[in-house]
């Protein structure tokens, strides 16, 4: 498959879900500690996110590097916007922004009491 079309399938996955995890393994079965990391702090939020696993799907592994010009896995989209790793999206929670930010793109979270 051509770049262009590896990146046009992530345009689509990313444009059709508000929150889209690019992650290793899956939301049940992670594949590795970082994207497990991530995975947990959206369930703690409550929000609603769809997933690929890259590692079921070599060209999307190395494809959504190159979309985003970042070079970890996990890679978490909102709205079609990159948002970050597993470290931006941990500090983002730990000090509240990813709540506001999730707040300001419209995404419904369920707040922990």
């Amino acid at each position: 498959m051509s770049e262009n079309t590896v990146h046009e399938r992530i345009r689509q996955e990313i444009e059709t879900a508000p929150v889209m995890l690019f992650m290793k393994g899956t939301p049940v079965f992670p594949q590795c500690g970082f994207s497990s990391v991530v995975v947990q702090v959206l369930n703690h939020m409550g929000v609603k996110f769809n997933s690929i696993d890259v590692l079921t799907d070599p060209e999307i592994r190395q494809g959504i590097k190159e979309f985003s010009n970042w070079p970890t896995i996990p890679q978490l989209y909102v709205k079609g916007e990159f948002v970050g790793g597993c470290d931006i999206i941990r500090e983002m929670f730990e000090t509240g922004e990813l709540q506001q930010y999730l707040d300001d793109k419209g995404v419904p979270t369920e707040r922990a009491a």
